[in-house]
């Protein structure tokens, strides 16, 4: 059993005296079934685990209403031997987007009080506004994302004594030993291959070799393209499937955006739209917008029709790359070529996975791009991915305070790469395996 982020959530939301019943969101196959049974064996003498998928015949348990002894009273006389004790007993709902009616009990369950309840399910997302307008007010939300580098590192048998070094270095702006620089660039390496996907982990850790990750993680990308065959809505599913299919190959161009006129005759960016959003509510894509200009508040300081689009996870786009570049990234560690996008890709999941939105900026005018960006409480933060250790001149530019003709709201910046720990006062440097610390390390600086 993997330990999970997760699994600290649950404990804190059932120690809340006054919880509402919880929905775990998340792409397929990220961990949510497995976390929530692993925490309500833990936690509770009694599980009802109801999947509306599995066992269709469920959906019915709604047909006399949502008043909490009907839904009981239908749930045993599917299944008698289920046990429910007040305090004592889960109800998790899994496959919740199969049967939104359930959402509608959500209400009747908070009020009554006396069981605890938890909703799942895969492709929560893209039925989630039929499901959030059935239960608004009595829910809360989680979100839930493959395991991130932190909890890869668990799974390899590191403890929390590492991370909090690694982060005192940072706090210090001290370099690291060479050992433990080479030991976790190693382990990075492995995690940028390998993702986050509970089941390749697992394997890996267990054989401690790459044996059998690939063809999980093939299977995986063709399960995403099952379930666009299979739960996009009529024409839509041609439109998604042709954003999905050409990811990769706009992250291996230089600039790296996403033109929606290079993925079909006369296409349109507003036809695209929806299957862009599609893709994000199914948990498979994150969405890198262009800013307008360098300034707080970044949310609505965008271009929605600019836009970068990443993998949710870095094992799947490797995984989706050709046979040559499989061998080249596997064997012979080369993730400088790809034109840098194997690191965009792997950073933007991380900022993705401490909550942060993405956005780049790109003027023509002025020369300067910028890759991603985060913010403090009171400053704008640029960040470079650079796949060398040299920073750009638009770092350079950006930071450089003699050099600015108007107030800005950048103070200093980030540079991430392969180097040690560092700063050189106008930006900091810290290694790729770092930027899992880095909300952390930002709510310091002011």
């Amino acid at each position: 059993m993997l330990k999970r982020k997760i699994d600290n959530i649950l404990i804190e939301w059932k120690n809340k005296a006054d919880r509402k019943p919880l929905i775990v969101k998340g792409a397929r196959q990220v961990g949510k079934t497995m976390s929530i049974l692993h925490f309500g064996k833990q936690h509770y003498k009694h599980v009802v685990e109801i999947n509306f998928v599995l066992q269709s015949q469920f959906r019915q348990i709604f047909a006399d209403g949502y008043e909490v002894n009907a839904i009981i009273k239908n749930i045993t006389l599917l299944n008698p031997n289920y046990i429910f004790v007040p305090g004592e007993t889960l109800i998790f709902f899994d496959e919740l987007q199969a049967c939104p009616d359930c959402a509608t009990s959500l209400k009747s369950f908070k009020i009554d009080g006396r069981y605890d309840v938890i909703c799942s399910g895969s492709l929560m997302g893209v039925y989630y506004q039929q499901i959030e307008s059935n239960s608004v007010g009595y829910k809360e939300d989680y979100i839930m994302h493959s395991l991130d580098f932190e909890e890869f590192l668990w799974a390899c048998g590191y403890n929390q004594s590492l991370i909090d070094d690694l982060y005192q270095h940072m706090r210090e702006v001290k370099p690291l030993s060479t050992l433990m620089m080479q030991r976790m660039t190693e382990l990075f390496r492995d995690y940028m291959v390998i993702g986050g996907m509970p089941e390749v982990v697992n394997t890996f850790v267990t054989q401690s070799n790459f044996g059998g990750t690939l063809s999980l993680q093939q299977q995986l990308l063709m399960d995403y393209e099952e379930d666009i065959t299979k739960y996009a809505i009529g024409m839509e599913k041609a439109k998604v499937l042709a954003v999905y299919r050409h990811i990769s190959s706009f992250l291996a161009k230089e600039n790296k955006r996403f033109q929606v006129t290079k993925i079909g005759h006369n296409a349109r960016n507003r036809e695209y739209i929806g299957s862009v959003e599609w893709l994000v509510n199914a948990g498979i894509i994150n969405v890198c917008y262009c800013l307008h200009e360098l300034s707080l508040p970044l949310k609505g300081n965008y271009e929605p029709r600019l836009y970068k689009i990443y993998y949710q996870d870095t094992g799947m786009l490797i995984a989706s790359l050709d046979e040559e570049a499989q061998e080249d990234l596997r064997v012979n560690k080369n993730f400088t070529t790809y034109k840098g996008a194997i690191y965009e890709n792997i950073v933007a999941d991380m900022l993705v996975k401490q909550g942060y939105d993405l956005y780049y900026y790109r003027d023509e005018k002025s020369s300067i791009e910028m890759d991603f960006f985060a913010r403090s409480a009171n400053h704008l933060w640029p960040i470079e991915v650079k796949a060398s250790n040299t920073a750009s001149a638009s770092l350079k530019k950006l930071t450089d305070t003699t050099r600015r003709k108007h107030k800005s709201d950048i103070k200093y910046g980030i540079k991430l790469c392969s180097a040690n720990i560092g700063f050189n006062g106008q930006f900091y440097s810290f290694p790729y395996f770092l930027t899992f610390l880095l909300r952390r390390w930002l709510r310091e600086q002011e």
